[in-house]
């Protein structure tokens, strides 16, 4: 029961170091090869920040070729497991000029294996894909997986937009919160399943369980999360913050001649606590430079005194929102364990539903559909 376990682990642990190692990645400026980034006014915090996203590539696909090297190790082909008193019975008897070589007999050998192979791949395949319980489970398995593939490709840009994080904060707390939460989950399931000796039939019941109440977890996002604070043109009126009635319009008389473009969104935060699409839509000067300590200033847009008339980049910060991040982190990692608990037994009905000498095809088949059907699409 454990060893099923094991491998969807390893699916797990997979995502988690990428996650890990794209947090590092990302603080490094994307042209970092090329230019000196000590002369850059901006820093990993900064909205406008670019990390260096093929980093992560090269050094992954480094890594496979290397590995990939040790597989030349191998001989051509394996040897044949044979009787030891069969071979000294053909020893015994006379040589024969037209008998064929074991060269001759292996050769031949692989070619009869490889078309009898090719046979009989279309009529497993269809026996397997004949079996309800076998189906169902890997449509499910593929429903679920769409699902998480989904979750986790947006979730890094979903915590930055919603919490302010930046992208290499996001993908550590993937990679070092739910990920790992997931991987416990596994393990659980694998020892409920052994522990409880469960039957198949009680093996789906597990599994219809802890799917429930994973789902049930994640309805709970709608709820969590932090409110979206005043954003001058498209949330609240230029100028005033509370005018009922007010037309919304990023346009404003305070930045009208400043050709502000909306192709791009880089926030700012002015110092009366508004949050404007960019420095251009605050109606800041375009002497003000970006520091890695200083502000713009001069800011026409702004409410209050014109001495502070200043924005920082990036989004003015919400109330209460640090408590709310840390509640959807916690429900987000339960929910990570819950549902990864269903794994293992899904794993066992599978199994269990397929004859003795098609449980390796039957999982091959399994990963082969999670692939076109769920991660893919």
């Amino acid at each position: 029961a454990l060893s099923p376990g094991i491998l969807f682990t390893m699916l797990v642990f997979g995502p988690a170091c990428g996650f890990i190692l794209g947090s590092f990645c990302t603080k490094i400026y994307v042209d970092a090869v090329f230019i000196d980034t000590s002369n850059l006014d901006i820093t990993p915090d900064d909205p406008r920040w670019i990390g260096a996203w093929w980093a992560g590539f090269l050094l992954c696909g480094a890594l496979l070729f290397f590995s990939s090297l040790l597989m030349f190790g191998f001989p051509q082909s394996l040897p044949l497991h044979s009787d030891p008193a069969v071979e000294s019975e053909q020893a015994m008897l006379p040589e024969t000029d037209n008998e064929p070589t074991e060269e001759e007999k292996g050769s031949q050998q692989g070619v009869d294996g490889t078309k009898a192979l090719f046979d009989l791949i279309p009529k497993v395949t269809k026996h397997l894909l004949s079996n309800p319980v076998f189906t169902c489970i890997v449509l499910a398995a593929c429903m679920e997986i769409a699902v998480v593939a989904g979750f986790a490709a947006f979730l890094g840009k979903y915590l930055e937009q919603q919490f302010n994080l930046t992208t290499s904060s996001a993908n550590q707390l993937l990679g070092m919160t739910a990920i790992p939460c997931a991987c416990l989950g596994i393990f659980l399931g694998g020892l409920l399943v052994k522990k409880l000796s469960l039957s198949a039939l009680g093996a789906i019941r597990m599994a219809m369980l802890v799917n429930l109440v994973s789902t049930a977890c994640y309805v709970s996002f709608l709820f969590l999360g932090c409110d979206t604070g005043p954003v001058a043109g498209v949330t609240v009126p230029y100028g005033n913050t509370s005018a009922p009635g007010a037309a919304l319009d990023p346009y404003s008389p305070c930045n009208k001649n400043c050709e502000c473009q909306t192709d791009s969104f880089t926030p700012v935060c002015g110092a009366d606590g508004v949050t404007y699409l960019s420095a251009c839509f605050a109606g800041c000067n375009s002497t003000g430079q970006w520091g890695r300590t200083t502000n713009l200033t001069g800011c026409a847009c702004l409410t209050g005194p014109p001495e502070n008339a200043t924005v920082v980049p990036g989004k003015c910060p919400s109330p209460g929102c640090q408590e709310a991040f840390l509640t959807f982190l916690c429900v987000m990692c339960v929910c990570s364990m819950i549902g990864a608990m269903a794994q293992t037994p899904s794993v066992i009905i599978l199994i269990r539903t397929v004859s003795p000498e098609l449980k390796s095809y039957a999982l091959g088949v399994l990963f082969l559909l999670l692939r076109l059907l769920g991660t893919y699409p």
